[in-house]
């Protein structure tokens, strides 16, 4: 049986390659590819919403870019004139328009800035074969830039031939396009991959432009964050991840995001809460950040953001009631409430509220919702299931994304292996089956898919309610701590009500044992490296985010304005290219208009956590190990054709 599945596949080979010459043609172009420079790969997270310091980190490779120029032009170049480049690859279009302002003559700026960016091209595009280049290349300008970038050792005259072709570019008019087509191509060339760990979503102000973003990269994938899935579990239509969605976004002044960004109707949210709060200043539902907003502007987002609030407290209230297996009956607040004293019985404590105003609450059912609540919610969950853009921004986390992956023998995941004070996995009970180690993050991630895709109506909602459970239970690999305490920093004043204690596995990620047995749980070996974010390293008390030897990476330095005066720095990037691995930490980013018109660029402090002792190949890669085993079955065509098990076409 196994010797006619062998034939059966051999043959499907041969449709693609019906001959000894063309089998033997692509098993060359492949042990080529195997002999190039391993490929840059990029790795980023926690990126809460800051678009233009993604934006900036993404279009400079975390200073690949600059490090290309420096290769190409090492002292040739002076400092001023790099830093002009590296602008000009970045921002093409808007420093063109500045140049052309103040630059007299600009055919001869055209001229030198062609060549220089024609040799920055030549060494990026390097490391790949030239159908890979091709493949990347410009449409309009393809045939160009082929000529440009390609050494022609049949041309006699060099010189003179690539003159002509950008003397030709400059004569026609088409200069500044193709300055804009081979910065872009340089972007583009200087990172083959681009991992993202999670956090999209929250705090700042433009999670859909970077969504958008992604959406055109040529190559990435997506580990989910806690804040991802609980946008995930909103598009799914799940009203409680619904309430959070909108809580988070009040809290930071973004329900524009909302409104402007995704086209959702937030007026039936206003209107009840302006009418329910009219008469409640809502003081402990304060914005945070900075804002420009008005006096009035202000006073409705604080009633907005209590509204949703108390509506979020209800629903999660509800679900926890619903779904037993959850365990979560600790975190139903609202019936812990003495309404008439102002006091809550808190863990066996009582503490005083520090809001007394409760106008929306049956104090004899307090998880109802009343009845305007309730049309608020329906209309929100229509609007958030029917909103064609974040529906395909959800479609791209799904189909680009995971819980966790395995790649080129690094283990990426946003949060934490859950773990008990001993180092051994925890175990989580997903609808009264109990999973541990990599079965969890498995199984979590099958309810996840299934919350959008399952056909079994009960299915499909315990696929929406575990997008919940991703998002705040204590044995989620996703959040990694006892409780949320949104109640508590609301209505609590005392400092030890708000804590929120973190796993066991984070005071680990320093212990060897315990960080070898997670590489081992998922098919690594000890020389493997752990990638993870989602808690801030404190980079200006010290904290190093090389953890247990190098072993364990924490790239989370504080891409979000929120966290950076904790954090001290404006997040961290990783990069991994054939030489081996740097970790990249980030000052925080200026303006782009400020890095076009000063050419000021992120500062960077580079850190080299490991070092390959040779130059990495193709080969060395999961591409490469792919490769090897497409090269063997075309090995056994060959053999096929040679012995006439299978004719030639």
């Amino acid at each position: 049986m196994n010797e006619e599945l062998e034939l059966r596949y051999l043959s499907r080979l041969a449709e693609l390659y019906p001959s000894i010459a063309k089998a033997s043609t692509e098993i060359i172009n492949l042990q080529s590819i195997l002999n190039l420079p391993k490929g840059t790969e990029h790795f980023i997270t926690d990126l809460h919403g800051e678009y233009e310091a993604f934006s900036h980190v993404l279009k400079n490779g975390s200073g690949a870019v600059k490090k290309k120029i420096d290769d190409v032009f090492g002292h040739t170049l002076g400092i001023a004139e790099k830093k002009g480049l590296a602008t000009l690859i970045y921002y093409p279009r808007e420093k063109i328009d500045l140049i052309r302002k103040k630059e007299k003559h600009m055919d001869d700026w055209y001229r030198i800035t062609l060549y220089r960016l024609i040799e920055v091209c030549k060494r990026v595009a390097s490391k790949y074969t030239r159908s890979k280049v091709r493949k990347a290349l410009p449409g309009e300008f393809a045939y160009v830039i082929e000529e440009l970038i390609t050494e022609k050792s049949e041309v006699l005259d060099k010189e003179a031939y690539y003159d002509s072709i950008v003397d030709t570019i400059i004569s026609i008019g088409r200069a500044e396009e193709f300055i804009i087509a081979l910065s872009e191509l340089i972007q583009r060339l200087v990172i083959d991959h681009l991992h993202v760990l999670g956090d999209i979503y929250d705090r700042g102000p433009a999670p859909d432009n970077i969504m958008d973003k992604l959406m055109t990269y040529h190559s990435l994938d997506i580990q989910w964050g806690n804040h991802d899935v609980v946008w995930m579990g909103a598009a799914a239509g799940q009203q409680a991840c619904i309430a959070t969605v909108l809580r988070n976004s009040a809290r930071y002044g973004n329900l524009d995001i909302l409104e402007e960004g995704y086209g959702i109707n937030l007026l039936p949210l206003a209107t009840f809460a302006m009418e329910a709060y009219k008469d409640d200043p809502c003081e402990r539902f304060d914005i945070k950040g900075s804002h420009s907003f008005t006096t009035a502007e202000t006073a409705m987002n604080m009633k907005m953001h209590k509204a949703i609030a108390m509506i979020q407290f209800k629903l999660e209230g509800q679900l926890i009631a619903k779904r037993k297996s959850f365990h979560m009956e600790d975190r139903r607040l609202l019936d812990k409430i003495d309404y008439e004293k102002g006091t809550i019985n808190w863990y066996g404590k009582t503490y005083q509220l520090l809001d007394c105003a409760f106008p929306t609450i049956d104090f004899q059912n307090p998880y109802r919702l009343t009845e305007e609540e309730q049309g608020v919610m329906e209309r929100l969950e229509t609007a958030f299931l029917q909103c064609e853009k974040l529906q395909r921004h959800m479609m791209l986390l799904l189909n680009k994304g995971n819980i966790y992956k395995v790649y080129n023998n690094n283990l990426l995941y946003h949060g934490c292996m859950p773990m008990d004070k001993h180092g051994n996995f925890k175990k989580a009970n997903i609808y009264g089956k109990t999973y541990s180690g990599k079965a969890l993050y498995d199984v979590l991630e099958k309810y996840v898919r299934k919350a959008f895709f399952a056909i079994d109506r009960v299915e499909k909602e315990k696929g929406k309610d575990m997008l919940w459970y991703i998002w705040i239970h204590p044995d989620s690999p996703l959040f990694g701590k006892d409780k949320m305490a949104t109640f508590e920093r609301y209505f609590l004043a005392e400092p030890e009500t708000h804590a929120e204690k973190k796993n066991a596995y984070y005071r680990l990620q320093n212990d060897e044992k315990a960080m070898n047995k997670v590489l081992k749980e998922f098919g690594l070996g000890e020389d493997a490296i752990i990638v993870n974010g989602h808690v801030p390293v404190l980079h200006k008390t010290g904290e190093s985010p090389v953890k247990c030897g190098g072993k364990v990476l924490v790239i989370d330095g504080g891409f979000s304005k929120a966290y950076q005066k904790k954090t001290g720095i404006a997040g961290y990037t990783l990069i991994y290219n054939s030489y081996g691995m740097l970790l990249v930490a980030h000052e925080p980013f200026c303006t782009t208009e400020e890095a076009i018109a000063r050419e000021t660029d992120i500062h960077s402090d580079q850190i080299m956590v490991k070092m390959s002792p040779r130059r990495m190949l193709v080969g060395d890669t999961d591409t490469g190990a792919a490769l090897k085993e497409r090269i063997d079955e075309l090995r056994q065509l060959l053999e096929a054709y040679r012995s006439g098990l299978i004719i030639e076409k």
